[in-house]
């Protein structure tokens, strides 16, 4: 696609969202409508498109995929009026007498790029957020999900006004190009590296940026956890999309007193979930293309491997991978794995695990804690720094749509889902509404004998 023709997107969806037509309630909603029929009529092309794509099973297409997203338009259906409602909150004493309210406006015209590993989840997500909101879109998906950018082009361009949502086709030129642009607000999902770029092109505009990027999120299991649920729980958000997940486990810290126990039992759930061939098996992925095939593989030490291994460069097969007895400066602990390999670490007290995570290059997007002591939780939660995740489980908290979503850190900057998404494309708009039926002089020149009243409202 040419520059003018970026441009000219641009400028049309200006146009369109300064005419004031997608700030109506009415219009959001028939908007997001359509969206779910679209979704309906399109579910079976973009379940194909995944599997084609990513080697995606039927399930995990519609569990993290199609159907994530049809429940986040019905959620968002069903709320919108009340999150568009200006939000009344106190008024402090210097400003009385009055009323003090919170309104909600959309940012603008607003640039969303997704990555390759959900295309159709977090293209649409942060879509129906910025719909919901009153925005218009311009869309960039990735270069490296082609079955998937084909289908979501197609349920664009039939059924979406260009100047309310465009869809951009293209590569990293067209990425670029678009960057170029005035935003109003750039969303952006992917790695740290990437993000650096979008964030350094961002701010030429000065345009706000919300980042989705990633880390190596840590999974304790401590001595007192329910071992056989926390490896099926793990192995489950690990091994999901073959580990291409921002939020998967990229490690894990086990205490001593229970290592070989729980490498036992992850070796016998994975030969539970995908068999004693995983290359088989129709619920297992592949990896999105050679390149990081390679970079996953060569992560991999035959030397300690419990499980797993086997690799085919032909078809971009990694098997589910355990490695044991890792440490810091192993291949697989130098950045964010992105693929089936699961290193594991051991430790024996706390200290050893705030070792671990700190030494690592950033705040990682998510934390799993395994363990029965709600001290224990606790004392990890307080004193971990990560974005989000999950007591006793793995993953799941990005599915519930009433917790925000994001990053902290290098790991992200603003969250989503749900309200959380609608906020994220509106402007609060802070307005006092002051009386008229009195008037007091205290803020008024002269200002002889006032302060010792204002330091009294001020104390």
């Amino acid at each position: 696609m040419q520059e003018q023709q970026i441009v000219s997107i641009v400028n049309q969806q200006r146009e369109f969202f300064n005419s004031g037509v997608t700030r109506a309630y009415q219009y959001r909603v028939e908007c997001l409508n359509k969206l779910k029929v679209v979704f309906k009529r399109y579910e079976q092309e973009l379940n194909a498109a995944l599997k084609q794509d990513l080697g995606k099973s039927e399930f995990e297409a519609f569990f993290a995929e199609t159907g994530f997203c049809q429940h986040e338009i019905t959620e968002t259906l069903k709320k919108l009026k009340g999150w568009m409602k200006p939000k009344r909150t106190w008024t402090g004493l210097l400003s009385q007498p009055g009323t003090s309210r919170i309104y909600y406006s959309p940012l603008g015209v607003n640039l969303i790029i997704a990555p390759y590993n959900y295309p159709v989840n977090l293209s649409f997500s942060p879509l129906i957020a910025a719909i919901a909101a009153g925005n218009t879109v311009v869309l960039k998906t990735s270069e490296m999900t082609p079955a998937c950018s084909t289908v979501i082009q197609k349920m664009l361009e039939e059924n979406f006004d260009p100047r309310h949502i465009a869809y951009i086709p293209g590569e990293i030129p067209e990425t670029t190009l678009l960057l170029q642009q005035k935003f109003d607000h750039i969303f952006f999902t992917g790695s740290p590296r990437v993000g650096s770029i979008v964030m350094a092109a961002a701010a030429k505009n000065l345009t706000p940026v919300t980042l989705e990027l990633g880390g190596k999120s840590p999974c304790i299991v401590h001595h007192d956890a329910n071992l056989d649920l926390a490896v099926k729980r793990i192995c489950n958000g690990k091994f999901m999309n073959a580990g291409q997940t921002c939020i998967a486990p990229d490690y894990v810290l086990v205490h001593r007193d229970v290592k070989e126990a729980f490498l036992q039992n992850m070796a016998q759930r994975i030969r539970d979930c995908y068999g004693d061939d995983p290359e088989q098996s129709p619920d297992f992925g592949r990896i999105i293309s050679a390149n990081h095939f390679s970079r996953i593989a060569a992560m991999i030490n035959l030397e300690k491997v419990v499980v797993g291994g086997q690799t085919n460069a032909e078809t971009n097969f990694i098997a589910p991978t355990v490695l044991r007895d890792c440490q810091l400066d192993d291949k697989a602990m130098q950045e964010e794995i992105f693929g089936p390999v699961l290193p594991v670490l051991d430790y024996s007290d706390f200290d050893e695990v705030y070792q671990v995570v700190s030494k690592l290059p950033q705040h990682p997007l998510a934390c799993y804690i395994y363990s029965s002591s709600d001290a224990v939780q606790q004392e990890l939660i307080a004193n971990i720094q990560f974005g989000g995740g999950c007591i006793n489980n793995c993953i799941m908290h990005v599915g519930n749509s009433y917790l925000p979503f994001g990053g902290v850190g290098e790991s992200g900057i603003g969250s989503y889902h749900g309200i959380h998404g609608f906020e994220r494309f509106s402007h609060k708009k802070s307005i006092l509404k002051s009386a008229t039926w009195i008037d007091f002089p205290l803020m008024y020149a002269p200002y002889k004998d006032k302060i010792k009243f204002l330091r009294w409202i001020l104390k």
